[in-house]
């Protein structure tokens, strides 16, 4: 009995061994991520600054990668409801895309629907809405864009 335990405290140390000559000894360098460079702005455009990294938020709002395309939702609490910004953008370069259909789908605290359409804002090249409720709680909300027959669904959540 005594060999057996003394034979599984010598196995165990071997198997410690091999599982420590696996693994990456030099740690420290692999979580140290490069300094990031810089995003441009572009503030007289009124265009969102283009990033370095595809799926960072560029105007501040949640993000969903969905294939080629960029969605970017943003909501604004105003006096009169929240406001809704949806940045709907194709390519490593972001650029947007005028010509969609984009419905959100918002589920209001209580459990009740709304279908918004979004319309596009030229000036700021995103879709904009405005939902008028006003209730505190947490409002999902399920984005479907149609662009040329494809469709491109993302879902985002905002408190108010």
């Amino acid at each position: 009995m005594r060999s057996l335990k003394s034979g599984l405290i010598v196995l165990g140390g071997i198997g410690l061994v091999f599982l420590g000559a696996c693994s990456n000894g030099n740690q420290a360098n692999t979580l140290e991520s490069p300094t990031p460079s810089p995003a441009a702005t572009t503030a007289d455009t009124g265009e969102p600054p283009k990033t370095e990294h595809p799926s960072e938020a560029q105007a501040g709002g949640q993000v969903v990668e969905s294939g080629p395309y960029h969605l970017e939702f943003v909501s604004e609490p105003q006096d009169n409801g929240t406001h809704l910004d949806f940045y709907l953008q194709k390519g490593d370069t972001h650029e947007a895309i005028p010509n969609a259909k984009v419905i959100a789908q918002v589920q209001l605290p209580d459990g009740q629907q709304r279908s918004l359409p979004l319309t596009y804002d030229a000036e700021g090249k995103h879709y904009t809405a405005m939902l008028s409720e006003k209730a505190p709680g947490q409002y999902p909300v399920s984005i479907t864009s149609d662009i040329n027959g494809e469709k491109v669904n993302g879902r985002f959540t905002f408190s108010q």
